[in-house]
């Protein structure tokens, strides 16, 4: 193995030797800060309407396996909120990212078993739809021309390349830490 960092650029190895100092001490420490406080603004966004309700979620915690709900329900308003929160800056990175990794991979998992379905309306729906009926706008109409079924679709590939993406990046954020600009490194303590 190599003892060399791994993402040290090397002037030896760049087509433009010069820019090497800009990679190392602004561009890399600058683009991994923004990526980790996007994953965990993101996680924050997610966690707030969870942190307002922190027992909201336990139909949902007990359907997927998760007992007591009353328990597991704020724990995932924590990891998602303060979770976020934490990664965002830098503190105790490592341990909170990997946590966050493994619920966002329950996450990927809970849209695959779980999909939103084939469509809204039933037959009698696209029916009252197609009739011309006052209840549906023009951009109703359009969405639900086939019952729904297209727009559920993207949805379904939206949520699950989201929790792919969330999941992916705090894992990143697990295996590499906060990085230069972290609270983790200007206290002098990673895991």
């Amino acid at each position: 193995m190599s003892k060399s960092p791994v993402f040290k650029n090397d002037k030896d190895h760049l087509y433009l030797p010069f820019m090497s100092d800009f990679y190392n001490n602004i561009g890399q420490p600058l683009g991994w800060a923004l990526f980790r406080i996007i994953i965990g603004g993101m996680l924050v966004i997610e966690g707030w309407p969870k942190i307002m309700a922190p027992l909201a979620q336990i139909g949902f915690v007990e359907n997927i396996g998760f007992y007591p709900g009353w328990l597991w329900s704020p724990i995932l308003a924590a990891m998602q909120f303060f979770g976020g929160m934490f990664i965002a800056v830098g503190l105790l990175t490592r341990p909170i990212a990997l946590a966050n990794a493994v619920m966002l991979a329950i996450t990927i998992w809970f849209h695959f078993a779980y999909p939103y379905g084939d469509a809204f309306l039933t037959q009698a729906g696209i029916d009252a739809l197609n009739s011309g009926s006052d209840f549906f706008t023009p951009a109703g109409i359009k969405r639900l021309a086939d019952g729904g079924a297209t727009f559920l679709a993207m949805v379904q590939l939206k949520a699950e390349l989201s929790s792919l993406f969330w999941a992916t990046g705090a894992l990143l954020i697990a295996a590499f830490g906060g990085g230069y600009w972290s609270l983790d490194r200007l206290f002098k303590k990673q895991f």
